[in-house]
């Protein structure tokens, strides 16, 4: 019988999903991927993107442990994972579980279109609220769906710009 995690993890392992991503953490992290370039945009969402350099800074004197991941080592990644973010304002999004459905579903297809990306840091930003009379339920499955096809479209049109294709 299996356990609830790895039932989970081998689900996810079957629908193809990418676990080389890391995720921003801090303020700093999120302030250097935003003060980079715009580099596309769909009506609700945009993608701001920099160089790994900017959001994780290199330390003067470093040793990697034995025990510590191969992606990231005393936290810093290597350079061929890249770090995403996913920034939902309360200015569009008024209800937690709203901004919380949002970012799941920004961390769920960035990982599907990872391998496409350039590994840099990139950072997911709702620039628009959704109609909140076209979607009443603040996390109905018809809201979840509109914000996966737009984010489709976006990660798309990312692998089609020159800078941010892998």
């Amino acid at each position: 019988m299996q356990k609830a995690a790895s039932a989970w993890l081998s689900n996810l392992a079957r629908a193809g999903a990418v676990f080389n991503v890391q995720r921003l953490k801090t303020r700093p992290q999120f302030q250097a991927a935003l003060a980079g370039p715009l580099g596309v945009r769909t009506a609700h969402f945009a993608l701001h993107s920099c160089e790994l350099a900017l959001v994780y800074p290199p330390k003067i004197a470093f040793t990697a442990p034995a025990e510590a991941s191969p992606l990231q080592l005393d936290g810093h990644i290597s350079a061929e994972v890249g770090a995403l973010g996913a920034m939902v304002p309360k200015r569009w999004a008024k209800r937690a579980v709203t901004r919380n459905a949002i970012k799941r579903q920004i961390y769920a297809v960035s990982a599907q279109f990872a391998p496409r990306l350039r590994p840099r840091g990139h950072v997911v930003r709702l620039r628009a609220g959704f109609d909140r009379k076209a979607f009443i339920s603040a996390s109905s499955e018809l809201l979840k769906s509109a914000v996966r096809a737009e984010l489709v479209e976006l990660f798309t049109r990312a692998t089609a710009h020159p800078q941010l294709r892998a």
